[in-house]
């Protein structure tokens, strides 16, 4: 999927989580804030250039380490919320959620993500859509806004 795909949704989806433990105006913030960096992250760390062709690894397009690099990346935003006096667990939460969200979107597409098999890693897709297809990508917007209107308006 695109990445401000992967940041509308992930947005959504852990701003829907958060805000029932937290319902105040920095949770949707925090969320928004841990799914830039945490996406971006796992894109950045987790794409190679082999030849002319981008390729995901299994470096963060697993999910155990989707969830290890979501949890390290939100430290430094339960750290801030933990000396401003906010409920950081909404920044563990934040972080453990993130790189699953991530894995969600990329198992659909062509390529998938990675899973052990075998004690080797082989890629693993549900639906195979290409990552820049327009229908899928504005789906899984629309489904990111809804996702975040609802726990906005509970």
């Amino acid at each position: 999927m695109k990445l401000r795909t992967h940041y509308v949704f992930s947005t959504g989806l852990l701003t829907l989580f958060t805000y029932f433990l937290y319902p105040a105006l920095i949770t949707p913030i925090v969320a928004g804030l841990i799914s830039i960096i945490g996406n971006l992250t796992i894109d950045k760390l987790g794409h190679e250039i082999r030849g002319k062709y981008i390729s995901r690894t299994p470096r963060t397009h697993t999910l155990p380490r989707s969830i290890g690099w979501g949890i390290l990346l939100s430290l430094p935003f339960v750290i801030t919320l933990f000396f401003l006096n906010f409920n950081f667990i909404i920044g563990i939460i934040d972080g453990f959620l993130v790189g699953p969200s991530h894995m969600l979107l990329d198992v659909f597409t062509e390529r998938g993500i990675y899973i052990r098999k075998n004690k080797r890693w082989t890629r693993f897709a549900l639906a195979h859509f290409r990552y820049d297809n327009l229908v899928i990508n504005s789906l899984a917007i629309f489904i990111g806004i809804v996702m975040l209107y609802v726990a906005l308006s509970i």
